[in-house]
């Protein structure tokens, strides 16, 4: 695709201009790190033009501090002080996600993740935010927390103009089958090969 052009224009009836601006189901999978990076790197975009972010962390325990949810939270200030960007909510389920009043979590991991997914899944027929990062929603899919026909429906019927990322190893056929764009990280070299430990400002 030189220059954002696409190599072949489908008949399926829409205007250039409709076919540009429709909705993305976006994943980012693979072994590779940079998947998370690479869905953020998309949540700042979103921000710049206005959009409503909403992050959705499933896995990642709540206290781990990664600087994309330092940045974008602090971009969400930004926006209820200015009114530049958009707003942003970020949430995990590794500290009971915020809508609960329930806080940490020594509760059933699995239970967790289906309660955020239908708090999401609720938010999209809402049409609540104009972005959703789903981050690692792909393990609670495969682990079977989650069922997989039911997030390919919710999503390929989601109504409006709402983006949904989701990030994560070993994608379902079924979730990869269903979006429109679909990424694999796979690793060349890592500094973890030569026995390097995670770095700050590279893994967090």
């Amino acid at each position: 695709m030189p220059q954002g052009q696409p190599a072949a224009v489908p008949a399926d009836g829409l205007t250039t201009r409709q076919r540009r601006n429709r909705p993305l189901v976006v994943v980012h999978t693979g072994e590779m790190k940079g998947k998370s990076t690479a869905a953020f790197g998309l949540a700042l975009r979103g921000w710049n033009q206005g959009w409503r972010i909403g992050v959705f962390q499933f896995v990642k325990s709540a206290k781990w501090k990664v600087g994309e949810e330092e940045a974008l939270t602090a971009l969400g200030r930004v926006h209820e002080q200015t009114g530049q960007g958009g707003p942003v909510e970020w949430h995990k389920m590794g500290q009971g996600w915020s809508w609960t009043r329930k806080q940490g979590t020594e509760t059933d991991h699995a239970a967790d993740a289906l309660e955020g997914w239908h708090e999401i899944r609720r938010r999209l027929e809402t049409e609540q935010h104009d972005l959703y990062v789903l981050d690692e929603f792909t393990y609670p899919m495969k682990w079977g927390w989650v069922d997989v026909d039911e997030v390919v429906q919710v999503l390929r019927d989601r109504p409006g103009h709402q983006h949904v990322v989701v990030t994560g190893r070993d994608a379902d056929p079924r979730l990869v089958e269903a979006a429109d764009l679909v990424v694999e990280m796979t690793k060349i070299k890592h500094p973890m090969d030569a026995g390097a430990k995670g770095q700050r400002g590279i893994e967090w």
